[in-house]
């Protein structure tokens, strides 16, 4: 089976202009899925809502919009919009574990009733003129939760069922539960994609060998950390020829093209902060500079640390510092 890798989405991160450098950089994403839009954005959809997934703003990396919300009507009016755009497909996303979606009965919320979920799919689904495919956890608060669920997913033509491992509560923290993810796989009929923790190729060869019947992967921390990884996942090859200097083109182009795009040094200092909140898993000596950029506070200072850094003291080596179990 081919192997088919995409970007996760990571809300304020994987926007369209960290695709589109991304693209110029570095290989091996087939495609990404957006941040998500909600379905309150329906009420009025104007550009500046949808910018992201605009296809005038997308190069180099297919795009399938995210949707989030528990509202028939507003996804529908969402999906019809992008259809309109040129996108054949959209997801629903049933994983978010963040409280103030799931409190809601958005996102991983919505996962302890597999009623409202039917109704749902029963409104949406013969009246959108895209494919749907949905991105899950295994529970709000139990993993059981899942196998209530797979067969309503199994009664309709989904695209794929993407599947991370986790319930809601646990958010990011604690292992993925493979075990849950295995038994889930005979139970479906419909393509199976999984999501959770490629951090490194050692652990994605481990999946593989585990789940034969699956060919397509979803990463998102892992690519943020370390860009090389679809390359890496793709080769075999875990050397990369000058890591250092094409990241570091990398980052300054990220940097400017957020520069152009931020107003007022505080936010574009917080943006980049954001961003080397992985960046650092990948250099051995990048505890240190992390520290010191979280406590920067102006441009001048942050240009003065990272450029340091990056011209003369940074040691790539991609380690991540928590690689997942095989539990």
């Amino acid at each position: 089976m081919p192997l088919f890798l995409s970007l996760a989405p990571l809300r304020g991160l994987t926007n369209a202009l960290y695709r589109n450098l991304y693209s110029v950089h570095f290989h091996g994403i087939d495609s990404a899925i957006s941040p998500f839009i909600t379905t309150l954005s329906a009420r009025q959809i104007n550009r500046s809502l949808i910018k992201d997934i605009l296809p005038e703003n997308n190069h180099g990396m297919p795009v399938v919009p995210q949707i989030i919300g528990n509202d028939p009507a507003g996804f529908i009016q969402l999906a019809t919009k992008f259809h309109d755009l040129g996108f054949d497909t959209v997801n629903w996303n049933l994983g978010c574990p963040a409280p103030m979606v799931a409190n809601k009965q958005r996102g991983s919320g919505m996962l302890p009733y597999p009623e409202l979920i039917k109704s749902f799919l029963d409104d949406v689904i013969p009246r959108i003129p895209t494919r749907l495919s949905i991105k899950t956890r295994i529970g709000r608060k139990k993993k059981e939760e899942i196998f209530n669920l797979l067969p309503i997913f199994n009664q309709y033509p989904l695209a794929e069922l993407i599947i991370h491992p986790r319930t809601g509560i646990q958010m990011y923290t604690g292992d993925v539960d493979l075990v849950t993810f295995e038994e889930c796989l005979p139970l479906l009929k419909i393509p199976v994609t999984y999501n959770g923790d490629i951090l490194d190729y050692d652990f994605f060869i481990r999946l593989q060998e585990r789940f034969t019947t699956v060919s397509r992967w979803l990463i998102g921390r892992g690519v943020l950390s370390n860009p090389f990884l679809p390359e890496i996942l793709r080769s075999g090859e875990e050397k990369i020829p000058q890591p250092l200097e094409r990241f570091k083109k990398f980052h300054d182009d990220l940097f400017e093209a957020y520069r152009a795009e931020l107003s007022g040094q505080s936010h574009l200092v917080d943006k980049m902060k954001s961003y080397w909140l992985y960046f650092f898993r990948s250099f051995e000596n990048g505890e240190t500079v992390f520290k010191k950029i979280k406590k920067v506070s102006t441009l001048k200072k942050y240009e003065a640390i990272v450029g340091k850094f990056l011209g003369e003291d940074a040691i790539w080596r991609p380690g991540l510092r928590y690689r997942p179990s095989e539990k």
